[in-house]
């Protein structure tokens, strides 16, 4: 594998960052405090590196140690991942753009497109508020996340939209205070919490509201997925007002996640605890059969999980189902019995 190409690193704040053919294709890390250009504005197109390579640092565009500070959009930020998508995911790819230990952080206006792999990350950032973003990759890129969430809090998300090839939106551990409003996704794999408790360790999300969103053909629509073996919680999670089109698995708790073929797949004894969720006006067509799928462990059971005014329908013929297992207190609220899930409505 070759070494990456050349890099432009600017140490200062710029006013603009632009696709000019000095720096074009590399990458620019800012640093430091926003005292000399508190707002910065992407302009033009700027494109990433088309070749492949190894590069242990994976970050592309990156804003660290901001406070007050804004971005503002215009232009095109184009990963080029083409190449990437149809070589081994063990290749160390490229992240498009990310905020670290930002924070009263505002994003706006951006065109992101066609990473490597994630497209925006917010990590370890305090006082985010993002809007009218739009991010793009095939349905086929994979692990092409659109907006991807970890170790921050007090974050808004809205007026976006999103179609890529993995999570529209992904939370992860160390997240809380989160606020999702008015998102539009597909195609993609939905709205994700998690994964939590890979490698048996001990995660956190909380105070997560996802309210207005319309998702369309997307693998899933709104999901909570853990690994065995992990511990922690996800809890005060709503997912309310949200349209769903032809989406595979529509609303989906899965606490037996695995993506390996290895010991870690067995039955664990300690699980990441998902309590006191709401799902509450989601309305649409499922592509499968199964459109209400709560998969909670049966070492440490879902709590307090709550469906009201839940309206699926099956995509084409036959009736739409909902299964469920391992749940203390559900409680269904102007939403179908379901025979899969006895204690509905107790």
């Amino acid at each position: 594998m070759p070494v990456p190409p050349a890099r432009c690193r600017d140490e200062a704040l710029a006013q603009s960052i632009d696709g000019s053919p000095s720096c074009r294709d590399g990458a620019r890390h800012f640093h430091g405090r926003a005292g000399h250009a508190p707002v910065s504005q992407i302009k033009g197109t700027i494109r990433a590196f088309s070749e492949l390579h190894e590069d242990t640092d994976r970050f592309w565009i990156k804003f660290q140690n901001l406070r007050n500070f804004q971005v503002q959009g215009g232009g095109i930020v184009d990963g080029n991942g083409e190449i990437w998508w149809k070589n081994s995911c063990k290749i160390k790819k490229t992240l498009a753009m990310t905020f670290e230990h930002c924070t009263n952080l505002k994003v706006t206006n951006l065109h992101i497109q066609n990473s490597q792999q994630m497209h925006l990350i917010f990590q370890n950032c305090v006082g985010v508020n993002a809007s009218y973003l739009n991010v793009t990759a095939p349905g086929t890129s994979p692990n092409t996340d659109g907006i991807h969430i970890t170790k921050t809090q007090n974050i808004e998300i809205t007026t976006s939209e999103i179609k890529t090839g993995d999570d529209c939106i992904s939370i992860v551990n160390g997240s809380k205070n989160i606020r999702i409003t008015n998102i539009v996704c597909g195609p993609g794999h939905g709205i994700s919490i998690g994964s939590l408790g890979e490698n048996h360790l001990e995660h956190h999300v909380s105070n997560v509201l996802v309210d207005g969103a319309t998702l369309s053909s997307t693998k899933n629509g709104v999901r909570i997925k853990t690994w065995q073996g992990g511990s922690g919680y996800a809890r005060n999670i709503t997912f309310q007002n949200i349209e769903m089109h032809n989406v595979f698995n529509p609303i989906i708790i899965n606490q037996n996640y695995c993506d390996k073929l290895d010991e870690s797949c067995k039955e664990q004894k300690s699980a990441v605890q998902v309590m006191d969720v709401v799902y509450n006006n989601i309305r649409g067509t499922s592509a499968s059969e199964v459109a209400i799928k709560l998969e909670c462990s049966d070492t440490v059971p879902c709590r307090g999980i709550v469906l009201e005014n839940i309206n699926l329908s099956r995509q084409g013929e036959g009736e739409a189902e909902a299964n469920c297992s391992n749940i203390i207190g559900l409680i269904s609220l102007g939403t179908p019995v379901s025979p899969s899930c006895p204690n509905f409505g107790n």
